[in-house]
């Protein structure tokens, strides 16, 4: 069997992988392996970014993961897309880049993640980001992750942010910066008119380094241990094994769903499930793929008045415009992800921040692209963001090629019915307000009959759709703490020389999308593996809604 020896091994070149993979080879003295087990980023589909949709559901691209029947929706199989190629699910996401509340991450510090605070992670978000227009006390402007503003030239994506301010919300100039409440333009990963994935972004840029290497078509079978340490892994390609020894750490940087599997196969995680696939425990960890959190979305569409929606841009012919000008130029329709405008509001008194987010879209379509409204519309994509339902996933086998089984168990709670009628009502009172008066027509979903408790349940259970966040599986926490599979360092609790970076280590799910968290984590554990300094803590003012005890808005 070949056998190589590195200094680190790190699983999975994605939102993660790639930054510490970018970030462990500054330093020449060390050799870093990186195994991914998908291929090149280079197609046209991942870099152009109004193509989406297309990269997203393709098994070239994708791992092709679906839930089990899920009780809580009428036993609906639901889509889990996980990016399986460079650039992980950044190479197939939908470029949004939301860092999440400043409040959050104060709730991972109490939740047991100490040391990672908004004071604390507010540096390595600032380190990653290089913002078109420049930083600020809470921007970055010297990092690698180009962020920008679309243009919003469409006068849909003006009059969504009008229509929030005029139902009595607040606007804020960057939902990233001081103010994260409110409507306004949504930032996101593009750069020139390209995705801006983090394989763009770090993993391109060191790779001409001799102390890295990039194997793909890699697929980790498990981590190999002496006793309690580990010391490498055994991957295979094309039927050929391999082993790779890690000399200092192996780091696990699958993401959500591989990397909980990924540690069960290789003896961590709750004895009695391992026991039950002839797997031989190393250390019994009880939280290894529970407390599985996701976000829930629906697609609240209006018909246009007006046909200035992109539904005049579906033809053929006009995407063959749109894919030529792109090519030549990077710009134009192709060089945007479509979702410019969004908001984030709170659903009920009582609730201290923001737990609803908007993406505003100028076309009635869904995400997977299949369902294409027949006339010019527009919707927002609106879903609660802290649902109290928990989910986990769990092996079908000790075969490392079975997919794992994966229960997210939405809507199990009554909060989250609560949660998703607010979602219904609060939405049809903005697109009601004077801003769309010249551009609305009729409700096409949920439409205008669906107003009692009853039928806005039904809505929900049968058009609800994942918003591809899954997260949380392996959480950070103290390590006396059963539950947690990280410490605060991002080092797995038991045993010794392996790692688990990725969004798997939240203590629980951020508000928005998950891209942008993600990368803060790589960023700041990579000062902790490598034993540096932690970049010093930075107390910023950030503005908190005054009323939330007594009123929504």
């Amino acid at each position: 069997m070949n056998e190589e020896w590195f200094d680190y091994i790190i699983i999975g070149a994605g939102s993660a992988g790639c930054v510490l993979a970018a970030r462990l080879s500054e330093d020449p003295s060390v050799r870093v392996l990186v195994l991914e087990f998908g291929g090149s980023d280079r197609s046209v589909l991942i870099q152009m970014p109004s193509a989406l949709s297309i990269p997203m559901n393709m098994d070239k691209y994708n791992w092709g993961y679906e839930s089990e029947p899920e009780p809580g929706l009428g036993g609906r199989r639901m889509n889990l897309p996980r990016g399986k190629v460079l650039g992980g699910s950044s190479s197939i996401n939908g470029m949004v880049y939301v860092r999440g509340a400043p409040q959050d991450f104060d709730r991972w510090k109490d939740e047991g993640a100490d040391g990672w605070s908004y004071a604390d992670v507010l540096p390595y978000f600032r380190r990653a980001e290089n913002r078109r227009g420049g930083g600020d006390a809470y921007r970055g402007d010297g990092g690698a992750l180009n962020t920008s503003f679309g243009d919003m030239t469409n006068p849909l994506y003006t009059a969504f942010v009008e229509a929030g301010r005029q139902a009595g919300y607040p606007v804020t100039d960057d939902y990233n910066g001081r103010q994260f409440e409110g409507f306004g333009r949504m930032d996101m990963t593009v750069h020139n008119g390209r995705r801006w994935s983090t394989a763009n972004a770090y993993l391109r840029p060191a790779m001409n380094r001799p102390n890295l290497r990039v194997e793909t078509h890699a697929f980790v079978d498990r981590i190999l241990f002496e006793g309690r340490q580990a010391v490498g892994v055994a991957w295979r390609r094309k039927g050929v094994a391999y082993r790779a020894r890690a000399g200092r750490e192996t780091i696990l940087s699958a993401g959500s769903i591989n990397s909980p599997k990924l540690l069960k196969l290789s003896g961590i995680g709750p004895a009695a499930e391992l026991r039950e696939h002839g797997i031989a425990v190393v250390a019994d960890r009880p939280g290894v793929g529970e407390n599985l959190q996701d976000h829930l979305e629906f697609y609240f569409q209006i018909a246009s008045r007006e046909p200035i929606t992109l539904y005049s841009a579906q033809s053929l012919v006009a995407k063959g415009r749109i894919g030529a000008r792109w090519l030549l130029t990077k710009n134009g329709l192709g060089a945007t992800n479509h979702f410019e405008s969004c908001g984030f509001i709170r659903s009920r008194p009582g609730v201290p921040y923001a737990d609803i987010q908007y993406h505003f879209l100028p076309l009635a379509v869904t995400y997977d692209g299949k369902g294409l409204a027949s006339e010019h519309g527009f919707q927002a994509h609106v879903g609660p963001m802290r649902s109290p339902s928990r989910g986990h996933v769990r092996l079908a086998s000790a075969d490392p090629q079975d997919k794992p089984r994966v229960l997210f168990n939405y809507m199990s709670r009554d909060e989250d019915w609560i949660d998703m009628r607010a979602c219904v009502r609060l939405t049809r009172e903005i697109f009601a307000q004077p801003a769309f008066d010249r551009y609305r027509g009729r409700e096409i979903q949920p439409g205008a009959h669906v107003t009692s408790d009853e039928d806005i349940d039904a809505f929900i259970r049968e058009h609800v759709e994942s918003a591809y966040h899954p997260s949380c599986t392996n959480r950070m926490g103290r390590a006396e703490d059963p539950m947690a599979v990280v410490d605060e360092t991002t080092r797995v609790i038991g045993v010794s020389g392996l790692r688990v970076v990725d969004s798997s280590i939240m203590p629980s799910i951020t508000t928005g999308n998950l891209n942008a968290p993600t990368i803060m984590i790589a960023e700041k554990a990579a000062d902790h593996i490598r034993g540096l300094p932690l970049l010093p803590r930075t107390e910023v003012d950030y503005a908190r809604p005054q009323n939330w005890e007594t009123a929504q808005r």
